[in-house]
């Protein structure tokens, strides 16, 4: 497995292999980026996973500090993985004195995350962008628990012709079925025993859509109904939305919809999603 930091040695490296997956990550590695990774080794040959925390994609200076940076214990868990090579830039190195240049992508950035985050896609569209063009994977791997990130991505390679495929992966989860985040480590023993009510949300709207529920605002408020036994959470949203463009939808057809959440305990803030109508 190869270390690089800088631009040049990045893809002076990716010369080495004919098709390569790429896992975009900030690091604080678990179960569900290594799921990426191994996805993207079988499928590619080669994997490369990139470890930047984007200081362009938070709202909130305190959120940027607390984010975990364990690069040491990030490798050692790829190793194992037959990752073969790590692009670990500072933020020097991806954005240089005198950058000026931010993606903007449109409608599908600006409902839910786009709402209670000004900023945040443009910033994860922009780092996204010039980590597939330093790159050039045949791949790239995308977590579904990050469904509106994944449709802001899919849109920007889209409209850009980007000649890259975006795969989104199915979200890994604890026993109790909590999605896998970086942020859970924050969560107070008293919190990690209510945020499993994220899921169960979830799962509760996607049985009554399964039942012959069509109403979004009903499908909307049995989540919620749900959520609001988990005392230490702060509901932020509770949406049913067409999966493309996530706008809300007043009638879910048999299609489905997507189906997601942000809930804060604490300074901690969590988000899940599963879609209505497709596999959980």
């Amino acid at each position: 497995m190869k270390l690089v930091h800088t631009v040049a040695e990045a893809r002076a490296a990716r010369a080495a292999f004919p098709t390569l997956g790429l896992v975009p990550t900030m690091g604080a590695l678990h179960e569900g980026h290594l799921t990426l990774v191994r996805q993207a080794r079988e499928a590619c040959g080669a994997v490369a996973v990139s470890i930047f925390v984007n200081p362009t994609q938070f709202n909130e200076g305190a959120d940027f500090d607390r984010y975990p940076r364990t690069l040491k214990r990030d490798l050692e868990l790829l190793e194992p993985t037959g990752c073969d090579l790590v692009f670990a830039p500072d933020a020097a190195a991806m954005y240089p004195p005198g950058f000026a240049s931010s993606i903007e992508v449109g409608p599908v950035s600006a409902p839910l995350e786009g709402a209670m985050r000004p900023g945040h896609f443009a910033g994860v569209a922009t780092v996204v962008c010039k980590l597939l063009n330093i790159v050039q994977p045949t791949r790239a791997y995308f977590g579904q628990k990050d469904a509106q990130q994944l449709a802001v991505i899919r849109r920007m390679a889209a409209d850009l012709d980007l000649p890259f495929e975006i795969v989104a992966v199915p979200t890994v989860r604890e026993a109790d079925g909590l999605a896998l985040s970086s942020r859970n480590v924050h969560l107070t023993p008293q919190e990690r025993a209510q945020a499993p009510a994220l899921h169960r949300a979830l799962q509760l709207a996607k049985a009554a859509w399964g039942g012959g529920e069509r109403d979004g605002d009903q499908l909307r408020a049995a989540m919620k109904a749900v959520l609001a036994g988990a005392s230490l959470g702060r509901v932020e949203y509770a949406s049913i939305a067409d999966p493309l463009t996530l706008l809300e939808l007043d009638e879910v057809g048999d299609a489905g919809a997507l189906a997601s959440l942000a809930v804060r305990f604490g300074d901690t803030r969590l988000i899940d999603n599963l879609v209505l109508g497709g596999p959980d």
